[in-house]
């Protein structure tokens, strides 16, 4: 209940509407989004069906979420995130793994390609976790989101939101075939999720 009436919260403050179905179909899915606020993946699971939000996990950074025990609360037992490390990255802490023991277990994850917030409105190149995790889930589809306005809406640096109306707007499902290099494939990932922020 608790999580319900955040999701409501997060779309009355910043527009982005409740989707009337998966744009995947049944099953776990990677949704992957570009970055701009720590908003941004409150955005995305707020736009998610109750039932789907229910059973996906966002990715947040550890070193900013898992900082204070608050927020680390906040994260971990109001959005049930799975907390990534950016330094440090070992093998027995990697990001793929982590996000891989969520998949496993049936939940869907989102992330965040670029690996850090852009603030300056370009998305910026894709990180080579994307890929790593559709090689070793071949059969999950990886769903763009391309979001609008989170950065005007909590700037970077500041605690206060903006009024302004975001959008999260969710592509075709994608998914990573066979032969497929990894530069070719994040820059057809990254290319998808332009897409999806474009006008039909």
């Amino acid at each position: 209940m608790i999580r319900r009436l955040l999701a409501s919260f997060a779309r009355l403050a910043t527009g982005v509407r409740l989707l009337p179905a998966t744009p995947h179909g049944a099953g776990p899915a990677i949704y992957f989004a570009n970055h701009a606020s720590h908003m941004d993946f409150v955005v995305v699971w707020a736009a998610l069906p109750d039932e789907v939000r229910e059973l996906t996990s966002p990715a947040a950074a550890e070193d900013y979420w898992g900082a204070t025990s608050l927020r680390r609360r906040i994260a971990c037992d109001l959005f049930q995130a799975i907390l990534i490390p950016r330094q440090a990255v070992t093998r027995h802490n990697h990001p793929v793994d982590r996000l891989g023991e969520a998949l496993e277990a049936g939940r869907s994850v989102i992330i965040f390609p670029e690996g850090t917030r852009n603030a300056g409105g370009e998305t910026a190149e894709f990180k080579s976790g994307l890929y790593h995790l559709a090689k070793r889930y071949p059969e999950i589809p990886l769903v763009p989101v391309q979001l609008e306005n989170l950065s005007r809406i909590l700037p970077k640096g500041s605690r206060l939101l903006v009024p302004l109306i975001a959008q999260a707007r969710f592509g075709e499902p994608i998914r990573l075939p066979g032969g497929e290099s990894k530069p070719d494939f994040l820059a057809r990932a990254r290319a998808c999720l332009l897409e999806a922020g474009s006008p039909a």
